[in-house]
């Protein structure tokens, strides 16, 4: 399941993803329009500043800004940074590998190669979406909702 810290971070790209090119926005700005609480979002920012996918400005005028276009941050990068691994089992993990302790043979284990075939395709999807792309997704699902 995708965590809330995860799912905070995605929100508040997409908040500066729909701002890129514009003034840095203030924390308590994104944390009130994406209703996610300040101090929370306080330590997701710095970790994303941090990691190179935010820029702060300090002073009048200032608060956060992508580091880089909406198109070139992807949710795999939010997520690793944010929760770590992406697969579901420390054993199929690219980044965060770790043997089972209960394994006797990686090699001819049905779960793993079932868990490897779940993180190719959830991989696939995530190294494939960007934030420019949920932001554009957003657009497309507005359109398409009935007036009341």
């Amino acid at each position: 399941m995708l965590s809330k810290k995860t799912k905070y971070a995605i929100k508040a790209l997409m908040l500066l993803g729909r701002n890129y090119g514009k003034d840095p926005m203030q924390i308590v700005k994104i944390a009130d329009e994406e209703r996610i609480p300040k101090k929370f979002l306080e330590q997701i920012l710095l970790e994303m500043r941090n990691a190179g996918m935010l820029y702060s400005k300090k002073g009048a005028g200032g608060g956060y800004s992508l580091n880089k276009a909406p198109e070139d941050i992807y949710l795999s990068q939010v997520m690793r940074l944010i929760d770590g691994p992406i697969a579901l089992l420390p054993c199929v993990s690219l980044n965060f590998y770790r043997s089972c302790d209960e394994c006797m043979e990686e090699r001819v284990c049905g779960i793993r190669d079932t868990f490897t075939d779940v993180r190719n395709a959830m991989l696939q999807i995530l190294n494939d979406t960007s934030i420019a792309a949920l932001i554009n997704k957003e657009k497309e699902l507005d359109l398409h909702v009935p007036e009341e």
